[in-house]
């Protein structure tokens, strides 16, 4: 029960990485508010999990307020909120660009985390503590995680934003941490190559055979283990933790697999020979 008798918030939580926190934190003792524009799916996931929808859009900013005032007027304080809402758009070349679509993955990823930080910090500091929480992605470190230029420079720009905020907010004794995913199996994928939400999601089991190719640890990652690394950020284990970013990726982003790199040796003696 680590997150006994807190109050959380998780953004984006009916499904994928944002169910899997939701499934935890109910699960570690915290009265959890989670949003979400799909009001069957947050219903379902309500009646699953004992936690409490709010049918709401992450990018427009009353909806944001709203369910920090929610949250604040049914348990009188939060202590945990987790930035988790995404979205996910089609590849396409720089010159082939569609700007509108950037602005709307601006607007959930980037605008939606400040908009929830903004709302939430009155309260927060006022209280002199609380835990905040970026998901962020390995893509926002480094090029080439991603096939979306949009999603890759709105999670660098979520990175930056948890710096920010934690500079400013840690004075308050609120921290702000992020965590970084790198290849999770969830309905993302589908979405971003045009699948329909709802086939999307259910297709999480088909990525984890292609996932599990990518980094040193021989398997896909899963929500659960984005969910173990917020928990461990929301919890009290890590009052002194602030302005940081967890990795959570099996390796991807450290470099390229021995047996990757051992290919490449028996190819380069192949040329000699």
């Amino acid at each position: 029960m680590r997150l006994d008798k807190k109050i959380a918030i998780v953004t984006g939580g009916t499904s994928g990485i944002g169910r899997g926190i939701v499934d935890c934190f109910v699960k570690e003792g915290a009265t959890v508010y989670f949003s979400g524009r799909r009001a069957a799916l947050g219903a379902e996931v309500e009646r699953a999990t004992g936690a409490t929808f709010i049918e709401a859009d992450v990018a427009i900013e009353a909806d944001a307020a709203r369910t920090i005032a929610t949250a604040t007027q049914k348990s009188g304080r939060i202590d945990v909120l987790v930035n988790n809402a995404g979205n996910a758009l089609a590849a396409g070349r720089l010159e082939t660009l569609d700007l509108d679509a950037f602005d709307k993955i601006m607007a959930v990823h980037v605008r939606g985390a400040l908009a929830h930080i903004k709302h939430v910090s009155a309260l927060m500091r006022a209280q002199q503590l609380g835990s905040i929480v970026n998901i962020c992605s390995v893509a926002g470190h480094r090029s080439g995680y991603s096939s979306s230029v949009n999603y890759a420079i709105a999670k660098a720009a979520l990175l930056h934003l948890t710096r920010c905020a934690a500079m400013e907010l840690g004075e308050d004794n609120v921290r702000v941490n992020s965590i970084s995913p790198g290849g999770i199996a969830t309905g993302v994928f589908g979405k971003a190559i045009g699948v329909d939400s709802a086939t999307a999601d259910a297709s999480a089991e088909k990525i984890k055979g292609f996932l599990a190719k990518m980094q040193a640890i021989p398997r896909a990652g899963v929500p659960d283990d984005i969910a173990k690394a917020a928990l461990f950020l929301a919890s009290d284990e890590t009052t002194f933790i602030n302005g940081a970013d967890i990795v959570v990726d099996g390796g991807l982003i450290g470099g390229r697999r021995f047996s990757d790199v051992a290919l490449g040796g028996t190819a380069l003696r192949a040329v000699f020979d």
